[in-house]
C-alpha cells in the first residue's frame, strides 16, 4: 500500500559531500564514535544490573537511557558508515526507509519521555527525600519506563505513516545520510504545509510536554539546594543532577533546533549537522557524562576494573 501511494520503491541517499579521502576520515571518526558509543552505554547497563551500589531509580532509568543511545545510534551510523564506504548514493529500500524513520523518532520520542521522568525522580530525590523511597518505589519505575516505551512508539505511528502516504515525484535522492523525514518532504509533490503543521505541533507537545516538567523540577531543585546552610551539603545535592542536566542541555537543545521549526524542510547541510549532534555526538558523550560526574559510578566502574584484572590474573 505504501509502496502504491509514494509512486516509489527505494530512495537514495546522498551522503556526505567531498572527495573519496574525507569520507575514509569520515568514515574512521564515527567508526571510533560508533565503538566507543557501544561500548561506554554497555558497561553503564552492566554496571546499573550487577552493581548493588547503583540499585536505585536514578540508575534505573540511566541503564534504559543508555539502551536508547545505543539504539538511536544504531539505526543511524551502520547505513552512514556503509554510505561512505560506497562510490556514489546509496540505495535503501521503501520498507527500510520507512523502518529507520520510524524507529528513530519513537526512540528520540521515548529518550525525552524518559529523560522528563529522571527530572522529576531528581526533584523527588532532593526536595522530599524522607518520602523518596515511597513515591519512586519498583512498581513505579517499571510502570514509568514502560509508558515511556510505549508512548514513544505508538506517538510515531502517525506521523510516519502521512509522510509515506505522498506522492514522491520530484526526485527519490534523499540529500541526508539517512531517511530525512525534512528531505523526504521536500521530494513531495502535495502541498505538504498542513503535515508540517501538524507535525511541528506534535515536535512542539514532545519536546515541551517533557522540557516543562524538567524546568519546574530544576527550579525546585535549585531552590532547595540553596537553602541548605553547608556548602559540602548543596555541592553534594547538585552532584546528583549535575549529569542529568547536562544531559538535557545537549540533548534538547540539539532536537530544538531540529523538529521545533514550522518549516521542516530546512537546508540539507543545516539538518544534516544537527542529525549528527542527536544520533552520533550526544550518544556518544552520554556515557563520559555520566560516569565522569558521578562519584557512585565511577566507584562502582573501579571495582568493576578490579575485578576483572583479578579474574584475569588468577
Amino acid at each position: 500500500m505504501l509502496v502504491n501511494h509514494s509512486s516509489a520503491t527505494e530512495f537514495y541517499l546522498l551522503g556526505f559531500p567531498g572527495s573519496r579521502e574525507l569520507h575514509h576520515l569520515l568514515f574512521a571518526t564515527f567508526f571510533f564514535f560508533y565503538l566507543v558509543t557501544l561500548m561506554g552505554n554497555t558497561v553503564i547497563i552492566v554496571m546499573v544490573c550487577v552493581d548493588k551500589r547503583l540499585q536505585s531509580p536514578m540508575y534505573f532509568f540511566l541503564g534504559h537511557l543508555s539502551a536508547l543511545e545505543i539504539l538511536v545510534t544504531t539505526i543511524i551510523v551502520p547505513v552512514m558508515l556503509w554510505g561512505l564506504l560506497l562510490p556514489g548514493m546509496q540505495t535503501i529500500s521503501l520498507a527500510a526507509c520507512v523502518t529507520q524513520l520510524f524507529l528513530y523518532l519513537a526512540v528520540g520520542t521515548t529518550e525525552f519521555a524518559l529523560l522528563g521522568a529522571m527530572a522529576v525522580d531528581r526533584y523527588v530525590a532532593v526536595c522530599n527525600p524522607l518520602r523518596y523511597n515511597i513515591i519512586m518505589n519498583n512498581r513505579t519505575c517499571i510502570w514509568v519506563v514502560v509508558v515511556s516505551w510505549v508512548f514513544g512508539f505508538l506517538f510515531q505511528i502517525w506521523p510516519v505513516y502521512a509522510t509515506f502516504q505522498l506522492t514522491f515525484c520530484k526526485s527519490h535522492v534523499v540529500n541526508n545520510f539517512f531517511c530525512d523525514r525534512g528531505q523526504l518532504l521536500k521530494l513531495s509533490c502535495n502541498n505538504t504545509l498542513f503535515i508540517e503543521f501538524i507535525l511541528f505541533l506534535m515536535a512542539i507537545f514532545v519536546l515541551f510536554g517533557s522540557l516543562i516538567p524538567t524546568i519546574i523540577s530544576y527550579t525546585y531543585i535549585i531552590s532547595t539546594i540553596l537553602k541548605i546552610p553547608s556548602a559540602s551539603g548543596r555541592r553534594k545535592a547538585f552532584s546528583t543532577c549535575a549529569s542529568h542536566f547536562t544531559c538535557v542541555i545537549i540533548g534538547y537543545g540539539s532536537c530544538l533546533f531540529l523538529y521545533v521549526k514550522p518549516k521542516q524542510t530546512q537546508a540539507a547541510d543545516y539538518n544534516r549537522v544537527v542529525s549528527l549532534m542527536v544520533s552520533v555526538v550526544t550518544p556518544f558523550l552520554n556515557p563520559f557524562i555520566f560516569t565522569l560526574r558521578n562519584d557512585k559510578v565511577i566507584e562502582a566502574l573501579r571495582d568493576g576494573v578490579k575485578r576483572c584484572c583479578q579474574q584475569f590474573s588468577i
